[in-house]
């Protein structure tokens, strides 16, 4: 009950903070908000951590359970971060949700591919729905033009009417997906049963990772310069969605180090709904609403849900005749 709390709450404030991330890319760049909220996860994790009573859980970790965490952090707060800023900069953070499901699809190949994981009926209906929603919102149309808006006014920025570019929102997009489906599997292996202040120890050592490279990335000709020339506008932004992610990893690390992956994921897949609520609060100029998006994004969570659910958890809700059991109990390979 508490890990699905905790994945609920990730759920909400994640969609928060896609919308004011979404918010900050209007007139900033994915390497600036990268530079604001990668290390802004370090101390707030430490804080976390010392709050529990964990830090002496930091050198707790085996050498394998720290190379794991490494790479969760390089994942995802590298990899699968920077490729969702830059999808959301290109098409906003509503046509964004339904193709990051695709993480779910990932998670599931790997699952198969190291933990003898299989495929089943339900699983691949999942699948089917997870590549129909993204299609369903691609059919939406245009966004709302900027001029004659409601928006409140520290939601209209001087900027351009927004166009999507799809092509660049969608191939990102893609490509967050595959860094966040890899994520969870990793820092699972690390934290299992290290309890609530076990994951907000294993945040620390993901986000010191993380933040690591990108201390290194500002080190590159120009690259300092390019974030110092951040306005103050995005700059805010950037610091609220920094601000919002971490405590949405800090309620999703716990959730995962005392309920299972295929338990905290399908609840977190909620976001979906609650950032197109956000981007209306926020970025109602910005993004593409309408039935399609709503359609597509319900489609896709019911996909993301199917992905995660047991064949046999069904079978023991439902009454079902022996042919159609026989049919949701077939398995490949």
């Amino acid at each position: 009950m508490l890990g699905g709390f905790l994945a609920l709450l990730a759920a909400a404030t994640f969609a928060f903070n896609n919308a004011t991330l979404r918010r900050g890319v209007l007139t900033g760049t994915p390497a600036q908000a990268m530079a604001i909220t990668v290390p802004l996860g370090v101390p707030f994790f430490l804080l976390g951590t010392a709050a529990a009573g964990a830090l002496a859980l930091l050198p707790a970790f085996t050498a394998l359970e720290t190379l794991s965490l490494c790479a969760a952090g390089l994942v995802h707060f590298i990899w699968g971060r920077y490729c969702n800023y830059r999808a959301t900069k290109a098409i906003g953070a509503n046509l964004v949700a339904p193709v990051q499901q695709f993480s779910m699809v990932f998670a599931l190949g790997l699952a198969i591919w190291f933990l003898g994981e299989v495929l089943t009926p339900l699983r691949m209906l999942g699948i089917l729905l997870v590549v129909i929603g993204p299609a369903i919102t691609f059919r939406q149309g245009s966004p709302r033009a900027v001029p004659g808006g409601t928006a409140p006014e520290t939601a209209r920025p001087s900027v351009p009417a927004f166009e999507p570019r799809y092509g660049e929102g969608y191939l990102f997009a893609l490509l967050s997906a595959s860094g966040y489906g890899t994520s969870p599997v990793l820092v699972r292996l690390a934290i299992e049963g290290k309890g609530l202040g076990g994951g907000l120890a294993a945040g620390v050592v993901s986000y010191t990772a993380a933040t690591v490279l990108i201390l290194l990335f500002m080190l590159l000709p120009g690259r300092l310069a390019h974030v110092r020339a951040i306005s103050g506008e995005s700059a805010k932004w950037f610091t609220i969605s920094g601000v919002l992610v971490c405590v949405s990893q800090m309620f999703t690390y716990m959730a995962m180090a005392i309920a299972p992956v295929t338990v905290v994921m399908p609840i977190q897949r909620l976001s979906l709904v609650f950032r197109i609520y956000c981007a209306k609060l926020i970025t109602p100029d910005h993004e593409v609403f309408g039935p399609g998006i709503v359609l597509g994004t319900v489609v896709s969570l019911a996909g993301a849900v199917l992905l995660s659910l047991s064949t046999e958890a069904v079978l023991g809700w439902l009454s079902l005749s022996p042919e159609t059991e026989a049919l949701l109990r077939w398995r490949w390979p």
